[in-house]
């Protein structure tokens, strides 16, 4: 079983930038892809970004592609979320996901493993 851990979300103004982090423990493989999700009041959950198992290959949703960036560090433990220009659309519970395999994902449901996510609130 693999237990993911979302940190780095918070309150921050229109046109700041957060980092959040995600860090995978237990029966975790290194080649497992991971992505990160995003969940407002009242709407679907909406993919985010996701990155192969070795960093080579990275995806983007159509609203955050230029402001967000996906990265993983050597060891393949931590996921980052680098967020730029935030707006208050962005606003929404964010969620690390991994999945069973190495190739990305845009699919929720492709996902195996998900974290409790962290508030990520953007003021305007």
């Amino acid at each position: 079983q693999v237990q993911l851990v979302e940190s780095g979300g918070g309150l921050v103004q229109a046109g700041g930038s957060l980092r959040l982090s995600c860090v995978a423990s237990g029966r975790a493989f290194a080649t497992y892809a991971t992505g990160w999700f995003r969940q407002a009041p009242g709407k679907e959950r909406e993919f985010v970004a996701s990155i192969s198992w070795d960093g080579a290959n990275t995806g983007y949703g159509d609203s955050v592609k230029g402001r967000f960036s996906i990265s993983r560090d050597g060891a393949k433990i931590t996921v980052y979320l680098q967020m730029n220009s935030l707006t208050a659309e962005d606003t929404a519970v964010y969620y690390c996901a991994q999945r069973r395999a190495p190739g990305i994902s845009y699919e929720y449901h492709s996902y195996d493993y998900w974290g409790k996510g962290t508030q990520v609130t953007v003021s305007s």
